[in-house]
């Protein structure tokens, strides 16, 4: 859920220098997938070491990442350019060291942070929903607990 300060901050960052940074970077980085890659790797280790304003928003974060990697590596295509490119510019704006508030001034950074990566998600939450979707048609079957319980033909195990 947005509050009215999340949507003003959200806002004020999209019209910012460092925005316009981020998504000139980011159509460098769609240029290259290895780069891509290692964008994707380092805003997850980012992510998961940041609690705080991003804690609320960390499955679909997760989930966008997901998506970059799967379009970085070639396995996921259904996402417009467009999309694809806003989605980007968020992750390199929340990997970026120096961003309209640095994130070393103790969480008002990351507020900036989570006010574009949220406000970015919800906008391409069909596209996420349709990744999710595609991830899990594409899975590789999971075990069934059931498969794993010990039946009266299985022989006993060696003691």
């Amino acid at each position: 859920m947005v509050t009215e300060d999340g949507g003003k901050r959200s806002a004020r960052v999209r019209g910012s220098k460092a925005y316009a940074l981020a998504t000139r970077r980011a159509k460098s980085y769609l240029e290259q997938p290895a780069k891509l890659k290692s964008l994707v790797a380092a805003a997850g280790s980012k992510a998961e070491a940041r609690s705080g304003p991003l804690a609320a928003i960390m499955g679909p974060v997760k989930d966008g990442l997901r998506l970059v990697r799967a379009y970085a590596n070639g396995s996921y295509r259904d996402i417009s350019w467009q999309s694809l490119l806003m989605l980007v510019a968020a992750v390199v704006y929340f990997v970026m060291p120096v961003d309209l508030v640095p994130d070393f001034l103790l969480g008002f950074g990351l507020l900036d942070d989570a006010a574009i990566m949220g406000w970015t998600l919800r906008t391409l939450s069909r596209d996420l929903e349709s990744f999710r979707a595609w991830e899990a048609a594409t899975a590789p079957p999971r075990p069934d607990a059931s498969d794993d319980a010990v039946t009266p033909e299985d022989p006993p195990a060696a003691q």
